[in-house]
């Protein structure tokens, strides 16, 4: 789930405590040595979208303890948007950090290189490491050591209304100039906006600016690159969306009225990933689940781009029950664990195994995210690659509201980040 890259102000999280069946306080180290038997508490923080996902997750995470009846496993979920800044802080001061996080990928490279999380080369966490795709597995490594485990990868892809299309006489587009007449061929026909774009999260201007042949950086030159010519023309492409009326956007929630505006048929394409499909699929306009059709963003004057997220569990350095901790993340990455996630979310696996399971193999909408994935645009794995979209939401929003230039706003950003990057061009 991605519902705000930037991180937002601390909020305090509510623990549910799933199993607690003979377990030991969480000062346990997972039981005594060479007993075999793993004890004490993991607590771990989730970040997935709560109402859809989470109940998964929870069920999933309660199922540990089944194999582990010493452990109690206290489950907290953690809005997407506050985790980053509250995990850093609560390492930070040594206290209150959870066992276990779900880590957005950029995040743990920052966290690894903060000292916040244990290696997990030679630990029980690292089970069958040849069987994680390639570009998942990247993201987990720092300085030459493993400091996460990849539990979902991702991507982003357009979500269409089968319906509206049908009753507007249109194809899906397949360049940002059929985005435009199409959304003003469904307007005509059916009164309904093409696009909502959301406009408050920078991980929704990533396909647009790759599909100009930008990027953020150029890690390997350290170079600035956000705004050249082809990330101003990101934001010129993006602010005319807006302006022409193929698009909708706004400011604030954008998540929220987004997936609201989608599933109840006010707009007839959102761009989002495959964490959102269970959470879509509870919408009046998709309760006939085939209703719901997913393409590729479309593609910009560079081509085609989509870029690579996706999420990994990491292991806090300060953990007091680390034996456990490690046996818990190996679990909830397992091939078996994620079979079941991908067939009650449609999440993509991180390992190859799990693609030809039953389940997962004849999944619609893994089949389609799983090419755009393996296409996907890695971003920079360096520490401050999660700290990149606080200048440039603030940048995106103002372009697409109006209040700033996409000349002025790439400036802007690029100027930011060369304060972030001191010794980089």
């Amino acid at each position: 789930m991605r519902r705000g890259i930037a991180a937002t102000a601390l909020v305090a999280a509510l623990g549910v405590t799933l199993a607690a069946c003979g377990g030991s306080d969480s000062g346990s180290n997972g039981g005594s040595k060479g007993s075999g038997e793993l004890s004490g508490t993991v607590t771990w923080w989730d970040t997935s979208t709560v109402g859809s996902e989470d109940k998964v997750f929870k069920k999933v995470a309660e199922d540990f303890t089944k194999a582990h009846p010493k452990v109690t496993v206290k489950y907290v979920n953690v809005p997407f948007g506050e985790a980053q800044n509250k995990f850093k802080n609560a390492a930070q001061s040594g206290s209150g950090a959870p066992d276990v996080i779900r880590s957005e990928v950029a995040w743990t490279p920052e966290f690894a290189d903060l000292g916040y999380l244990a290696p997990l080369d030679g630990t029980p966490a690292l089970k069958d490491q040849g069987d994680f795709l390639k570009q998942a597995a990247a993201s987990t490594k720092y300085n030459g050591k493993t400091y996460a485990v990849p539990q979902v990868i991702d991507s982003m892809g357009i979500f269409y209304n089968k319906k509206i299309f049908k009753d507007a006489g249109v194809a899906v587009p397949k360049t940002i100039d059929e985005l435009k007449s199409v959304s003003a061929k469904i307007k005509q026909k059916t009164g309904k906006t093409g696009l909502y774009l959301r406009g408050d999260d920078a991980y929704w201007f990533l396909s647009f600016l790759y599909g100009e042949g930008g990027d953020l950086v150029d890690a390997e030159n350290k170079k600035i690159t956000v705004d050249n010519p082809a990330g101003v023309k990101a934001f010129k492409v993006v602010k005319d969306l807006v302006d022409s009326g193929a698009a909708k956007t706004d400011a604030t929630d954008g998540w929220n009225n987004m997936q609201t505006a989608f599933k109840e048929g006010k707009v007839a394409m959102m761009i989002n990933g495959p964490w959102a499909v269970a959470d879509t699929y509870t919408g009046k306009e998709f309760a006939d689940k085939a209703n719901l059709g997913i393409a590729p963003v479309p593609a910009g004057s560079g081509g085609q781009g989509a870029p690579q997220g996706g999420h990994n569990l990491a292991v806090y350095a300060g953990s007091k029950n680390l034996d456990a901790s490690y046996a818990f993340a190996e679990y909830m990455t397992s091939a078996e664990t994620q079979a079941k996630v991908s067939k009650e979310l449609s999440l993509l696996p991180t390992r190859e195994s799990v693609y030809i399971k039953p389940d997962v193999a004849t999944n619609e909408m893994i089949a389609f995210f799983k090419p755009v994935v393996d296409k996907a645009v890695e971003r920079p794995w360096i520490p401050e690659t999660g700290s990149l979209f606080a200048p440039l939401v603030t940048e995106y929003t103002k372009v697409l509201t109006g209040q700033t230039t996409p000349e002025t706003g790439a400036k802007t950003v690029g100027d930011g980040y060369r304060k972030l990057l001191k010794d980089w061009k």
